[in-house]
């Protein structure tokens, strides 16, 4: 049976350190001159922006990855991901297309990390 969407791959370890989940309310305020300004929703539903550092174990693990994220996604699709803050599974996507510089670990990248933001629709 197909999916929707291809899954985020399994090798790669996220790290709590870093970890951020932000969104924005989608609320718009008009101010008065005296008093609390008032406040009124906007948007159904928000853009939540999830910022995660994950690590690559081996270099095959790194240049799957990437191999995943081009030929998989196309840099700018949809995909199945595991949230690690209470386990749900949403359908997000890389912020701007964009996965985050590789940084080494070790000298010969064998092992590496990388800090990208995910993004989905609550």
């Amino acid at each position: 049976m197909a999916t929707a969407f291809p899954e985020f791959p399994m090798y790669p370890n996220a790290l709590v350190e870093g970890y951020s989940d932000e969104f924005d309310p989608g609320v718009l305020e008009s101010p008065f001159e005296r008093g609390l300004s008032k406040l009124r929703v906007t948007q159904k539903r928000v853009v939540r922006a999830v910022t995660i550092t994950y690590t690559f174990p081996t270099i095959e693990d790194s240049t799957n990855f990437e191999n995943w994220y081009f030929d998989t996604i196309g840099r700018v699709g949809w995909f199945y991901w595991k949230d690690h803050r209470g386990g749900a599974t949403r359908v997000a996507r890389f912020k701007g297309g964009a996965i985050g510089a590789i940084t080494p670990v070790t000298g010969d990248f064998g092992y590496s990390r990388r800090t990208l933001t995910l993004e989905y629709l609550r």
